[in-house]
């Protein structure tokens, strides 16, 4: 899910800048800025796949996560308003992300192990 919405703002830049602006307040991000964001995430989704600086990598996804459904508050208090009532997603998604950060340590399959 954090993919799509990453692969958003490099293919659909006027819409995740939309999506800043109605749901975080965040007015006027050019194209430019939605790229860096962008970029920014890909990194660290790539490190959260991977299993990589797992306090920092996981520890961003539960934050980016939880802001995200947060600030959807207000299809939470109309749910049968057009599509809403896909926005409750976002709850299974975000006790998902709580589990995986508390369990980091355990989440070993599939890890890449860096050398210390």
């Amino acid at each position: 899910v954090m993919l799509v919405w990453t692969l958003d703002k490099f293919l659909n830049p006027a819409h995740a800048s939309g999506v800043y602006g109605h749901f975080y307040g965040i007015e006027g991000l050019g194209h430019a800025a939605m790229y860096a964001i962008g970029a920014a995430e890909l990194v660290i989704i790539a490190a959260f796949v991977l299993g990589l600086f797992k306090i920092w990598s996981y520890g961003l996804v539960l934050a980016f996560h939880t802001v995200s459904t947060l600030s959807s508050y207000q299809q939470y208090l109309a749910p049968y308003d057009d599509a809403n009532t896909l926005f409750f997603a976002a709850w299974p998604m975000l006790a998902a992300c709580v589990a995986l950060f508390l369990l980091r340590d355990s989440d070993t399959l599939l890890t890449v192990e860096l050398k210390r």
